[in-house]
């Protein structure tokens, strides 16, 4: 396998295993309810960009009310951590996003045929 396939894949697994579960937990049911809404596999990729959003939207709530953060300081915190964002980290949150989000569309459309 070419190499940048495994630093994905690598990458991919390190979201996975070193998350925390209701993390894990917040993104699948971002993923499982953008499958569930998208109407076409033709809008998968504006979907994700959609549940990526939400997903950090979620996560900077989460932080301010479980984690008692105050909301300026995290938010001028959160905005410097993606800014410092590897791309390649962005690329598997994006991949692992629009995999759950396929398999969530093509469950709906299999089930209710739609």
């Amino acid at each position: 396998m070419p190499f940048f396939i495994m630093d994905i894949w690598h990458a991919m697994h390190a979201i996975l295993t070193t998350s925390g579960w209701i993390t894990l937990a917040i993104m699948a049911v971002i993923a499982l309810g953008a499958g569930y809404m998208m109407s076409s596999f033709g809008s998968l990729v504006s979907t994700t960009v959609v549940a990526l959003v939400a997903f950090a939207l979620v996560s900077y709530a989460r932080a301010i009310t479980l984690g008692g953060q105050k909301a300026s300081a995290y938010a001028a915190t959160d905005w410097q951590a993606f800014q410092n964002l590897h791309m390649l980290d962005l690329l598997a949150y994006a991949l692992l996003f629009a995999i759950v989000i396929a398999v969530a569309h093509a469950a709906r459309s299999l089930i209710f045929g739609r």
